[in-house]
């Protein structure tokens, strides 16, 4: 299962009007838009709290999924935002910075997602479905297709996937020991000779490779591979008495 970044808030706040920016001049061409880069490193930035800056986040993961990460430029980001791009680099020096925040803000949103799927009376199943969020999963691969030129947001990426990993692995060995003590009805003896870290990288490996083929338009073996899941689920979380 992937540690998908979750796109954020699905309901938009209405889009931000164009606004004179405190100690902010918009420039008159490219070059005093750059300025110097004594003066960039010196300049303003937007609050972090700012509801115009999630505004323009959610904009930039709708940009991604629907369009590909390359399409999030920050005249783009900012026409579908309704504002000037100077807001853009008024709150994100840089697009990278925005892609930054972006995944930091939907990656501390999975983890507190995960946290509470490890609290659900079925877990594993849980975790499943956080995995299977299809408009999640296509921001994630657009990270993951990003990661390949930015080595900022490559180690970013690393660094929560770890932890999404540990908290998955965790879930699933518990879920094991609980099987191979009895203490599920039915739950059979575990899966022997596989370990949980094994387990963990073949459902996320299958989470990430279907996201990948229904883009592309291809299902031949999805439902089958769906209904293998899903007997292992059962196997080791039985489902709930109705």
């Amino acid at each position: 299962m992937l540690g998908h970044v979750p796109t954020g808030d699905r309901t938009a706040p209405a889009a931000a009007t164009a606004v004179a920016i405190p100690g902010v001049a918009e420039p008159a061409d490219a070059t005093r838009a750059s300025g110097t880069a004594a003066a960039g490193a010196q300049r303003r930035m937007g609050a972090a709290d700012s509801k115009t800056r999630a505004h323009l986040l959610d904009v930039t993961a709708e940009i991604m999924i629907e369009d590909g990460y390359a399409a999030a430029t920050s005249r783009r980001v900012a026409a579908r935002a309704g504002v000037k791009p100077a807001l853009v680099h008024y709150y994100f020096r840089t697009m990278d910075d925005l892609f930054i925040a972006l995944l930091r803000r939907g990656a501390q949103a999975t983890l507190r997602r995960y946290d509470q799927a490890l609290a659900a009376d079925q877990p594993l199943r849980a975790l499943w479905e956080l995995s299977n969020d299809p408009r999640d999963a296509a921001l994630t691969m657009e990270f993951i297709a990003l990661a390949n030129h930015r080595k900022a947001i490559r180690a970013e990426i690393a660094t929560y996937a770890e932890r999404f990993r540990e908290k998955q692995i965790a879930t699933l060995a518990r879920a094991l020991r609980e099987s191979t003590d009895g203490a599920r009805a039915g739950a059979g003896a575990g899966v022997d000779g596989v370990t949980p870290a094994a387990l963990i990288f073949i459902m996320t490996a299958v989470s990430r490779i279907m996201v990948l083929e229904r883009a592309l338009g291809i299902g031949t073996g999805h439902q089958e591979t769906l209904a293998l899941v899903q007997r292992f689920l059962d196997h080791v979380e039985p489902p709930a008495a109705s």
